[in-house]
């Protein structure tokens, strides 16, 4: 029986992430909001700026490695750790004459 190669499209505007300006959509708005809370907090334009460059900067490069480790990182703690090496027990092995 031969087996036919099937094939499916998918299409590149999927696995594509929203971004602005290069930053994941989320981390633009959390250092948007971030750079305005701080402006009006100190009641200085600078540091609203300031604030949000080093935010944008960060979050571009967060975008540019992993797209999706502001997820992994937030639910990391959600779930406990499946397998601990660290926590394992000493177990001996022997083995036997044949």
């Amino acid at each position: 029986m031969v087996q036919q190669v099937q094939t499916h499209p998918v299409y590149r505007a999927i696995n594509k992430p929203l971004t602005i300006w290069g930053v994941e959509r989320r981390l633009f708005f959390l250092a948007l909001v971030i750079g305005g809370a701080t402006f009006n907090y100190f009641g200085s334009l600078l540091s609203g700026m300031a604030m949000f460059c080093g935010l944008y900067a960060a979050a571009r490069w967060v975008t540019a490695s992993d797209v999706q480790m502001i997820r992994i990182l937030l639910n990391a703690g959600r779930w406990r750790a499946e397998y601990d090496p660290g926590k394992r027990d000493p177990f001996a092995i022997e083995v036997l004459p044949q």
